[in-house]
């Protein structure tokens, strides 16, 4: 019988949360203040070079243990399929694009809103997800029907009720991760 092996499957996947649970962890260490110079993004001077850093960085960052896990599961469910089908270097490429794009869209909308978490990167991950089964010329029902019920709900949400969550960043997300979904997926 062949002995079992743990296979560090996932490079991109494992990385980011590795990485974003060492930032948890520093941030309960620092009393949150490694979060708020490294870790969210919010409106400071563009002279400040960490202003650009945390464009990108904010993703790694979370609130709490709640936030953190609740983004991990999904991003640990949906990463590995993602990163074998269509390669470490384009979901770490998504991964960026979309902290980038969340950072710049929180900086310029909501100058009173500080932004941390990889809530984005989990929307992008998911509609992404629905491209998976993909063929030239069609749009798979079930990504019209994750993008319905997922993005729907954010709309809802971040119409109607007032809560901590940054709902634009989920939409965001979620766009960035069907245009990728179907450039990458129309190529082949």
């Amino acid at each position: 019988m062949k002995k079992l092996k743990i296979t560090f499957n996932s490079p991109v996947v494992l990385g980011f949360i590795f990485l974003s649970l060492a930032v948890l962890i520093l941030g309960f260490v620092t009393l949150g203040k490694s979060n708020e110079l490294l870790f969210m993004t919010y409106h400071s001077a563009l002279t400040n070079p960490l202003t650009y850093v945390r464009f990108f960085t904010h993703v790694l960052g979370h609130s709490g243990w709640e936030h953190y896990i609740g983004n991990a599961a999904y991003i640990l469910l949906l990463g590995p399929l993602l990163e074998e089908k269509y390669g470490s270097k384009k979901l770490l490429q998504v991964i960026i694009i979309t902290a980038l794009v969340t950072g710049l869209v929180n900086y310029i909308l909501f100058p009173t809103v500080a932004l941390c978490g990889a809530s984005g990167v989990v929307f992008a991950f998911i509609l992404l997800t629905s491209f998976t089964s993909f063929k030239n010329g069609e749009i798979p029902l079930t990504f019209i029907l994750v993008a319905v019920i997922f993005l729907g709900q954010q709309v809802y949400e971040g119409v109607f009720l007032q809560d901590n969550i940054s709902n634009l960043s989920h939409v965001l997300g979620g766009i960035i991760g069907s245009v990728v979904g179907f450039k990458l997926n129309k190529k082949r």
